[in-house]
């Protein structure tokens, strides 16, 4: 595991920085596909894990969710909008044809949201934000104290710094709100969903205000 900050940790992945999952003091945020539980258990192994958060319902966030709480035996936690979702194992909307082709596939085994998020929650030493559009529940995870993000899928860098693919997202522009709202924190340090660590504030200002539908 790799330390980013006090009590921020990024797990390894393979490839590294595709699908990412942190350990945000005690708390594990995300959980890859079903494939990563094992990875995800070995770096775990021996640590205080209390809880397990996912940013927002698609299967590459919540594919091992129902394995890890099971493991460890502790609580998942999503936001509101999106916990039927992980309960249920069915898609999110989606503004392409990505929702159609998950149907027809295999979803992540569901799992129990015993606690639903909302805006000004607290996980450790984070403050829940709200910031619906890539999915109807998406959230993401802010640190005042030393302006640490943890952004999910509001923004990718894949590798450049962009928003998330249209044909992924349930609301485009509802997403394109929510980058131009964390973009505004100027966070020093920005942990996404997919993709390496960004230490430029700057640079995330700049690709929010580059956005087509920018007021």
């Amino acid at each position: 595991m790799r330390q980013l900050a006090v009590g921020v940790g990024q797990l390894l992945g393979r490839p590294p920085h595709f699908m990412n999952a942190y350990l945000v003091d005690d708390v594990l945020v995300d959980a890859g596909t079903p494939a990563a539980a094992g990875r995800i258990l070995k770096q775990l192994a021996g640590r205080d894990v209390t809880a397990h958060v996912v940013t927002h319902a698609h299967p590459d966030h919540f594919g091992s969710s129902h394995a890890v709480c099971e493991e460890l035996g502790i609580p998942l936690w999503a936001g509101a909008d999106d916990a039927e979702a992980i309960e249920t194992a069915s898609p999110v909307p989606a503004a392409g044809w990505l929702p159609s082709m998950m149907a027809r596939g295999k979803m992540p085994p569901p799992h129990p949201v015993t606690r639903r998020l909302v805006e000004g929650d607290q996980v450790g030493s984070f403050t829940v934000l709200d910031v619906p559009g890539h999915s109807p529940g998406h959230i993401a995870l802010w640190r005042e104290s030393d302006r640490t993000l943890l952004c999910g899928d509001v923004f990718f860098r894949l590798p450049k710094v962009s928003a998330p693919w249209n044909f992924l997202t349930f609301d485009v522009k509802r997403n394109h709100q929510a980058m131009r709202r964390l973009a505004a924190l100027r966070p020093e340090l920005v942990l996404f969903g997919h993709g390496k660590p960004l230490r430029d504030p700057d640079l995330l200002a700049r690709v929010a205000d580059a956005l087509p539908d920018a007021e």
